[in-house]
């Protein structure tokens, strides 16, 4: 008899064909050899017409593996934005308690006590997660105010959850039945709906979120529990959503999570070849490095590693640090403190240490179920939409310098770009007197400015630093509230 997964796999390779996809061929390949031990001839003469045909419409460019898929280079555009949007939003955002892993966290392996009790005490006896997803109604989503948000917080991307562990889809998914926000509670097609508003509205780079693992899928728990000797779950379900989410969306970031299991048992060598080589964003696309065991800050387009990543010196990769503005949580929590939230002052401190350490910083923010973002999460994107509106220029499109804090001050990173060196002063100088001990003047042509401030400083030479006089200036008279930016011209 022909295997189940074996059938599926070349029904997916039809479904390619048929909506004129290129699929690549190895990745098709690859997903055919599963199960092939149970094949009868037929099924080998199917593999062989189904190789032929796709063979004929394109080369590989990049290989399944590795060494190739490393290969590609980055878009330049990653680089250059240094600063992007992330947004935690699905069904755990109804509970609204602890975290994005409510549902874990209330039945998973090891249960928290305090989420048992919570649902004990507020809901009644039979109650499940399911039964959640009918209140996550988004009446107060709209999409275009959120795109002029981001527009205006300076971000030059914004990665939206299409999916996170608890396996609710955030558009229609055709393999997500009745767990999907077309089938139950908004109704709408969340992902769709956002991508439009970013694209008609604003410049800004639309990329996704997607969790590659459920905790409660049975197929993926069966996988796991053969040691992922099969693969159910990837060929009906994750990669499905894959090639859904980037043949219809076109995301420029595929920012994957969650691949807990081996590489080869999700085959993202294969997703990925397709991906660069054939996908409708194969040229500007861009992806993390989340694919498997072992892969974080090994393989990938850019490095995520780990959440809250800042290894505060440069890394010979381009990496990422995705990061919350709330400190407990990347969804939505009713019962956040004021004390929970990163001031804009913490914010900056990590965004230029960031920026001059080559990383780009993904700022999370976690809607309600209704689709609201928080006056707080407002507060802090305005805020920096402010501060980029001055400081801009020391950002987009930087490249760190040769040292990328100070040796003789604290508070101060480094960027340089176009001959000029930035320093970002996080904290206004005692008596307005700035000594900083990197940078070293070249002669009579050096400069030094504040960006925003109109005139030049006062600066001079004593010993081994340099000394910079501070505007003597009130707080509106400033060009901004918070870490300030000094350009040093002629300096190396």
């Amino acid at each position: 008899m022909v295997s189940t997964s074996v059938i599926n796999i070349c029904l997916i390779a039809i479904t390619l064909l048929a909506n004129g996809i290129n699929a690549d061929s190895e990745f098709v390949m690859r997903e055919l050899q599963v199960d092939m031990e149970e094949s009868n001839s037929e099924v080998i003469t199917v593999k062989k017409e189904i190789d032929i045909e796709i063979k004929d419409t394109k080369e590989t460019k990049y290989e399944p593996n590795w060494a190739s898929i490393d290969s590609r280079p980055l878009p330049s555009w990653y680089d250059e934005a240094k600063f992007g949007i992330f947004i935690h939003w699905g069904v755990f955002s109804v509970p609204s308690y602890v975290s994005e892993w409510f549902w874990n966290y209330w039945q998973g392996n090891s249960p928290h006590p305090d989420v048992v009790k919570f649902m004990e005490q507020n809901y009644p006896p039979g109650f499940t997660y399911a039964d959640f997803a009918k209140d996550f109604t988004t009446e107060f989503y709209h999409p275009d105010d959120w795109a002029e948000l981001f527009k205006e917080s300076g971000a030059k991307y914004v990665v939206l959850t299409s999916k996170h562990h608890e396996g609710f889809t955030n558009w229609p998914s055709e393999v997500s039945w009745n767990w999907n926000s077309m089938d139950v509670g908004p109704h709408r097609d969340l992902v769709g709906e956002l991508a439009t508003a970013i694209r008609s509205k604003t410049s800004i780079k639309f990329g996704l979120y997607h969790s590659m693992f459920e905790w409660f899928n049975p197929l993926y728990l069966e996988d796991s529990s053969s040691n992922f000797t099969t693969r159910n779950y990837v060929t009906q379900k994750t990669l499905p959503e894959l090639f859904e989410i980037v043949n219809t969306y076109k995301p420029e970031i595929v920012w994957s999570d969650g691949a807990v299991g081996p590489v080869e048992y999700w085959n993202s060598t294969g997703f990925l070849a397709w991906l660069y080589n054939e996908s409708p964003v194969k040229d500007t696309v861009v992806t993390n490095d989340r694919w498997g065991n072992g892969c974080a800050c090994h393989h990938g387009g850019y490095y995520t590693c780990q959440d809250r990543y800042n290894p505060g010196k440069v890394q010979n990769h381009k990496w990422e640090n995705c990061m919350t503005i709330d400190r407990k949580s990347w969804g939505y929590r009713r019962d956040a403190k004021l004390e929970d939230f990163l001031t804009i002052e913490d914010i900056l401190s990590t965004f230029a240490s960031t920026i001059s350490c080559g990383g780009n910083m993904l700022m999370n923010i976690g809607p309600t179920k209704d689709g609201i973002i928080a006056p707080i999460f407002q507060e802090r994107l305005k805020q920096m939409g402010s501060w980029l509106k001055v400081n801009g220029e020391a950002v987009y499109s930087s490249t760190p310098w040769r040292a990328q804090n100070d040796s003789l001050s604290e508070g101060i990173w480094y960027t340089a770009k176009k001959g000029a060196v930035y320093a970002f002063v996080l904290n206004w100088p005692t008596d307005n007197l700035l000594k900083l001990g990197e940078p070293v003047s070249m002669g009579t042509e050096s400069k030094v400015t504040m960006l925003g401030w109109a005139n030049a400083l006062v600066w001079s030479v004593s010993g081994k630093e340099i000394h910079i006089s501070f505007p003597d200036a009130t707080v509106s008279e400033l060009p901004c509230q918070w870490a300030w930016v000094v350009k040093l011209q002629n300096f190396k």
